[in-house]
């Protein structure tokens, strides 16, 4: 095998760092859309959630790529609007806020009460190409959102992105790994606690929802266009457009709620959880349904399809399934 300096096999040299990698075509339009969109697409609870959801599962039911890159762009946003600020102009954001067990991010203050991060951050979508990010982080008094200029920090090398840990085969072009981050600055973003305690977090979930909507549409297609007719095909056609409209029905009365200022609080959270629960059952069924009707033949045949299933099938992942479920029962026992 052909090695290069060290004797290290072509095969399994070491990945570049993600900074060092040319974003793909298709991120790259997904980037020039964020700092389009940042002014054109309604905030949530603004009058026109059912809009703002409509762009989000418009653009899933095109590329889950392109639907995954805005929806986070289009949530910091939000975030940022409900804490009184805006970003900056051609700015691209993405918001970090997942944990895990084996990383944790830190949070402090200088002497002179300057803000900084120190550790490691999992589940960081992009954070090689972004400008900006919304990220939380634990202080002394508990958890907190703050923002980091996500560019500074990779010029100053505060920041490393972990490519290597990123080995899906759906969302390829949105690596999620860890971020390291050494000593960053950064600036607050709301008080202690209130990342998840404001209204928001429950209207960014159900944005969540509407991506996996769109994106069920779009593997549902080839079943609904397909010339077949037989009994079992048909059936299957049919439990697809009843879930599809099911969950299309929950987005939209989901849409008024917020809009009328209902989704607050436990309400709020409740609303999610049951959108979210509805919209995931109803994906889920899309790929068992479309695979069961149609064989193999679109996932080794027809590359869209075949990528639209694989991204949708990790995107869909973030609904937590039976844990989620238990949450909204304990929701509805409120």
């Amino acid at each position: 095998m052909q090695t290069v300096a060290g004797d290290v096999p072509v095969a399994v040299r070491p990945r570049p760092p993600l900074e060092t990698l040319v974003p793909a075509p298709l991120v790259e339009a997904a980037l020039a859309l964020c700092r389009r969109l940042t002014t054109e697409v309604p905030l949530p609870g603004a009058g026109a959630t059912r809009a703002r959801w409509d762009v989000l599962s418009t653009l899933a039911e095109q590329d889950l790529t392109l639907a995954r890159v805005v929806e986070a762009h289009l949530d910091a946003v939000a975030v940022l609007a409900e804490a009184g600020a805006e970003p900056a102009p051609g700015s691209t954001w993405g918001v970090f806020a997942a944990e895990a067990a084996d990383a944790h991010l830190f949070a402090w203050q200088t002497s002179r009460g300057q803000w900084r991060l120190d550790g490691t951050k999992p589940w960081c979508s992009l954070a090689g190409v972004l400008t900006h990010a919304l990220v939380t982080a634990h202080t002394e008094a508990g958890r907190r959102l703050f923002a980091v200029d996500l560019a500074a920090a990779r010029a100053d090398g505060r920041l490393e992105v972990l490519p290597d840990r990123w080995h899906s085969r759906g969302l390829v072009d949105v690596p999620s790994g860890p971020l390291v981050l050494h000593d960053v600055p950064t600036d607050p973003v709301g008080e202690t606690g209130w990342y998840l305690q404001r209204a928001g977090f429950a209207h960014g979930g159900i944005g969540v929802a509407a991506c996996w909507y769109g994106g069920a549409v779009g593997v549902a297609r080839p079943l609904v266009q397909s010339g077949r007719d037989d009994q079992l095909t048909l059936r299957s056609r049919g439990l697809v457009d009843l879930r599809l409209w099911a969950a299309r029905t929950a987005l939209d009365a989901a849409a008024e709620v917020v809009d009328a200022g209902h989704a607050t609080g436990v309400e709020g959270e409740l609303l999610a959880a049951r959108v979210r629960a509805l919209v995931a059952e109803a994906a889920e069924v899309v790929l068992s349904e479309v695979g069961h009707a149609l064989g193999p033949r679109p996932l080794t045949a027809d590359a869209a399809h075949a990528a639209r299933v694989a991204d949708l099938t990790v995107y869909v992942r973030q609904h937590h399934a039976d844990h989620d479920l238990v949450a909204l029962a304990e929701l509805a026992a409120k």
